[in-house]
């Protein structure tokens, strides 16, 4: 490796190179005419070699110091390159951010938002994994992404949380349905089906099942998924009614549904979870805002 002295000794040697003279250099490296001479003689001292003819105070390159500043300039344009890389760095304008988000903003809000940071950061790379909350909470504590979009709760330590949405969870009505016309749906209405429900992985099922079950509704699903978009296209299909998270039901909607309030009202509880040992960066912080801004968006939408 370079030390910090050699690299000085280079430099001095370029500027003469440059200038012509000792003192044309001495002058480019706001340094005295003997401190660059003095550099310039240590460097032949290391290298072993002349690289100068010295004769009546003027300095004459030899073939060797030709060949060596060929050699220099071409590091020069390689730290030239270094240096604007780490300028876009230190501007948000390079690098990379590795998200992952849960299927239900995984599948539609983030693909569309990417399109809006992309204009903003074209040299930014996003690595953008759509996985289910509790592969999200490990990558989190593990400090494998910069940030997480995980339905809550959480069992694991390492990261730092933050409510990203508590939007109600709402009824998704095939348009021709007999309940089409409710202006808010209860357990009860239900009975009414065909209904599509969650599987008992996801979190949102155990939340309905004690609606129901503080309703004293027995609700038989004629139909379970995992995901909300699967649910929300059979919904649109006219095979029944779910109970889907809000983003789903904007970023999807369509003229063949109907979205209806439901009480008891369920939050889609959503946080935004962010490693405590991962480096800040600026890109993660702008990607960020957009989401929060398109969020306040597309929840305005939400019937009430």
């Amino acid at each position: 490796m370079i030390s910090t002295l050699n690299l000085l000794h280079y430099a001095a040697f370029r500027a003469v190179m440059l200038t012509g003279t000792v003192s044309g250099g001495a002058e480019l490296l706001g340094r005295s005419q003997p401190a660059v001479s003095r550099l310039l003689d240590k460097l032949e001292y290391e290298l072993g070699v002349s690289l100068f003819e010295r004769r009546k105070g003027k300095v004459t390159p030899t073939p060797v110091a030709n060949l060596l500043l060929d050699e220099i300039e071409r590091a020069y344009v390689s730290l030239e390159a270094l240096n604007s890389f780490a300028s876009r760095l230190a501007k948000g304008e390079g690098g990379e951010i590795s998200i992952a988000v849960m299927p239900a903003l995984g599948i539609t809000f983030i693909p569309r938002l990417l399109a809006d940071f992309r204009k903003q950061w074209p040299r930014t790379k996003v690595t953008f994994s759509v996985r289910l909350s509790a592969k999200i909470e490990e990558w989190a504590a593990s400090q494998q992404i910069d940030f997480g979009l995980a339905e809550t709760p959480f069992r694991r330590s390492g990261f730092h949380s933050e409510i990203f949405s508590d939007a109600p969870y709402i009824a998704a009505v095939p348009r021709d349905h007999p309940l089409a016309d409710r202006s808010h749906l209860q357990p009860v209405h239900l009975r009414e089906g065909p209904l599509i429900y969650w599987t008992p992985f996801v979190s949102a099922r155990h939340l309905l099942d004690q609606a129901f079950q503080s309703s004293s509704v027995k609700i038989d699903a004629a139909y379970e998924t995992t995901f909300s978009a699967s649910a929300y296209e059979m919904v649109k299909q006219g095979i029944g009614i779910a109970i889907i998270d809000p983003y789903t039901a904007i970023e999807q909607l369509d003229d063949n549904v109907k979205l209806i309030p439901f009480a008891p009202k369920i939050p889609f509880n959503v946080d935004l979870l962010r490693p405590e040992m991962r480096t800040a960066n600026p890109a993660a912080d702008a990607l960020l805002e957009l989401m929060a801004e398109k969020r306040d968006r597309l929840l305005a939408q939400l019937p009430l």
